[in-house]
Order: structure tokens, then sequence, then C-alpha cells
């Protein structure tokens, strides 16, 4: 599935660029076992940076890469579930994305579904084999252009709609929570939807969920995308765009789940930072004035929305 979906996607996304640009596949193995597929295009007409990777990994990850993986780095070195005081086994399947456009009013895209698995370590005899899906999609423009991010909702809501009513919802709700700059008090973007830890459900009904979410990127984004990429902007405009990439870069390296994960467990540094813009800023205290564009995204970060009537 995740190979498919990283040929679909990077095929719309090169059609969508339309400047003959091609993504660079980069294809490394892992020391401790497995690998994956990193293709990224840079410098075309309408993306300045676009990444999907694919990675397939296993082997033996330390007891604070295991507790990155779970969400639990902090809590007194033990895991939820009881100690996890050895190296614990575990394989991990997934697939991300990180796509930044060059124009201001077209929108970052992130997407991530994966697929991960632990044994027991080996001081811990007897315990279960756990396993869990998490992903999700979520979209982070510079302006508000309601049109495009209620039509990115509706498709995320029409995908959780197929498995279960309460899903949309609640993973709305649990991306908003996720993407928060605590250092900021705002969010990354304006949302979409996010999981983790999922494993109440049948493992092929997640599956089946996950590759619907993956499938319905690409009729979510590139309609953006072909409405927005040639629209015309000034050097305020895109001024604005990197300083909001700056919260973008801030929140991957000190709060995502996957990059402290990934930097844990030794992977591979290119692969865990292209999700990062070629290009952002810092501004000393900037504070958009009341009534612009630019603070209606700030307030929509501070508070989230609810972009769709249910």
């Amino acid at each position: 599935m995740i190979r498919r979906v990283q040929g679909e996607v990077c095929a719309a996304l090169e059609e969508a660029d339309g400047s003959g640009a091609r993504f660079v596949e980069d294809v490394w193995s892992r020391p401790g076992g497995g690998g994956g597929i990193s293709r990224v295009l840079q410098d075309g007409r309408v993306f300045e940076k676009a990444g999907v990777n694919v990675s397939v990994v296993y082997g033996v990850m330390p007891p604070d890469a295991y507790r990155a993986a779970k969400g639990e780095a902090g809590k007194n070195g033990a895991a939820a579930d009881g100690p996890k005081a050895g190296p614990v086994p575990f394989f991990a399947a997934g697939i991300s994305s990180v796509l930044h456009p060059k124009n201001p009013f077209a929108p970052t895209l992130h997407f991530n579904y994966r697929y991960f698995e632990t044994d027991a370590p080996k001081d811990a005899p007897g315990a279960p084999r756990q396993w869990w899906f998490g992903g999700g999609t979520d979209l982070t423009p510079s302006y508000i252009i309601e049109e495009d991010v209620k039509h990115f909702h509706s498709v995320q809501k029409q995908a959780c709609d197929k498995f279960d009513p309460s899903f949309y919802p609640r993973f709305k709700k649990w991306c908003d929570d996720y993407f928060y700059i605590k250092h900021r008090n705002e969010r990354r973007g304006l949302g979409g939807i996010f999981f983790d830890d999922l494993n109440d459900y049948d493992q092929e009904m997640l599956l089946n969920f996950a590759t619907e979410c993956a499938d319905s990127v690409v009729p979510a984004y590139i309609p953006i995308i072909e409405r927005r990429k040639d629209t015309p902007f000034t050097e305020e405009h895109k001024a604005w765009q990197q300083l909001r990439r700056g919260r973008y870069v801030e929140f991957n390296l000190v709060y995502d789940r996957g990059t402290t994960f990934g930097l844990k467990t030794g992977g591979r540094i290119e692969s865990i930072l292209v999700s990062l813009p070629l290009t952002a800023r810092w501004q000393y205290d900037h504070t958009p004035e009341e009534g612009t564009e630019e603070r209606k995204l700030l307030d929509a970060c501070i508070n989230p929305k609810e972009w769709l009537d249910l």
C-alpha cells in the first residue's frame, strides 16, 4: 500500500508542478534492519520542496526510543503498560510526506500513515506483542481561503465516515491537540485528522481505514494547488509564509513524535529532516496587526475552528 501511494502521489505532484521537474529517488538501507525509499522534488515551478518517503524498518530500539514511539517520553523511564527496561524488538512500516509550495496562497500539506509493532523485551518474558496504527493528514496554509480549508476537511470527513461516524470529530480534535506548539500557544496550521496508538479495532479494518485516508490525499490537496499555484503575491505575502514555516520547523524539531523517534533510533537524518522547508524566517517579536489576513490565520491557529457543519 505505501509503495503504491508513494508512486501515485509523486505522479500527481509532478503533473501539478508542470515544469518537467521529477522526484529524485534515494534508496537506502538501515544498518539495524530494513530500509526505505525517499523521493524528493526540489525547486520545481510550483513546489519549493516536496518529500514523499516510505520506510520499512525493524530491529531493536532503546527504551527512550520506545517511549518516543509511544508518546511517553519523560514519564519516569517507564511505559504506561509497565516497565520497559531493556531494548525492545520492533517493526515499523509507513509513508510520510511534507509538501511545501512556493506560492504563499498554496498551503503546505503533511500526511503520514504507519503501522508499528513491538515484541516483549528480553527481560520481560510473557509480555504480549503490541501493535498499533497511526497517521493523519493536515493542512498548513499561510492564508485562510475558506473554500480550500472546507474542501480539505470535507474529504477527510468522507474518508472517516466510511468506517465510523465518530472518527472525524474525534481525529479532528486529536489533530488540533497534537500539532500544538506549546511555547507559542498556537497550532501549527488548520488541522485535519490525526490518530495514534490505534489498536482497539480489527487490524484489517484499520489497515483499510489507513488506506482510504492515504488514497484521499490527492483529491484533498491537488484541487487546492491547481486553484492557488498561480495566484499573484507580494514580498509581504512571502515574508509571512516564511514566518509560518518557522513555526513548522519549531514544531517538527521540538515536538513531533516521528522526528524524535527517528533521531533517537539513529535513523537516516536526510529522511527525518526532509519535512523541513528549504527556507524559513524568524523575525524578532513579530505580531500581525488586528484586522489583517495574517492576524486571521494566527487567530485560527490559536483557537481552532470547526470548518464543517457536522
